[in-house]
């Protein structure tokens, strides 16, 4: 396994006495963005929550940054690794009366505490991510007064807000326009070229043929790692989807991609 900023060996994790994350083993190297992809069930979101120490594993070992990731006291984990659960669902519930501003600077609070002081690292780091997720203008808005698409964009920027070396989110595109997921895809690539470890969990298979790097799970099972342009991971793509689709190369923008065409 290449050495990453964030390292899983032989993974497992139960829910119900079932084994939902079973002996995966995966490396998310800074430089790089990666989509998650797999069936309903596959158990992306929950290795994408043993990823970031948010559900123990039963058996495994995990290292951010070559350190156990059990070692890291939680507060600085928490401004090496940012999180963004399922549609916000662990996210904002009991923050919906704060002005959209005051939600996302709390993706600062790791770094100067409750007592501390934001400084001028945090304003710009805040800045960037209302910038990217094009939430400025509506900032001084509490988030119960938001649309779906908005609220979501707001948990979003309150992830990148962190400046995390390590990003983790679970279908950050949900409620999402077509303009909005495309412009969130694209800070998204900026963090990895900017060094940052990229993961989301994507069921738009073409979103996910824009990354760098697939991930495909099943019945718990990393079973195809690799690039877009890779042909056993297309050929694997199409097998667990149970050929619903092919995968076609296409010119888009003048540069080669893929691209899922339903099979009807």
């Amino acid at each position: 396994m290449n050495r990453g900023l964030l390292e899983g060996r032989d993974l497992v994790a139960t829910l119900g006495g079932r084994r939902v994350v079973d002996g995966v083993t995966l490396s998310l190297a800074g430089g790089q963005w990666a989509a998650l992809v797999g069936p309903n069930g596959a158990g992306k979101s929950t290795l994408l929550r043993v990823l970031a120490g948010l559900h123990a594993a039963d058996a495994g070992e995990l290292r951010l940054m070559g350190r156990p990731l059990a070692d890291w006291p939680p507060r600085e984990r928490a401004t090496r690794l940012a999180w963004l659960s399922q549609q916000g669902q662990d996210d904002g519930a009991g923050d919906a009366e704060l002005p959209v501003r005051s939600l996302v600077e709390l993706g600062r609070l790791p770094r100067h505490g409750l007592l501390g002081a934001p400084d001028a690292a945090d304003a710009t780091a805040v800045a960037q991510a209302l910038a990217e997720t094009e939430t400025a203008a509506f900032a001084a808005r509490r988030l119960s007064a938001l649309s779906g698409g908005e609220r979501q964009r707001v948990l979003v920027a309150r992830a990148l807000a962190v400046g995390g070396d390590v990003l983790l989110l679970d279908e950050p595109v949900a409620h999402l326009d077509a303009p909005h997921q495309r412009a969130l895809l694209r800070g998204l690539r900026q963090r990895a070229r900017d060094g940052a470890a990229v993961a989301v969990v994507l069921h738009d298979l073409n979103l996910a043929l824009a990354a760098d790097r697939v991930l495909l799970m099943d019945r718990g099972r990393l079973v195809a790692d690799g690039a877009p342009g890779d042909a056993a991971l297309r050929t694997a793509l199409v097998a667990v989807f149970g050929h619903a689709f092919s995968i076609e190369s296409v010119v888009a923008g003048g540069q080669p991609r893929w691209i899922a065409v339903p099979v009807v």
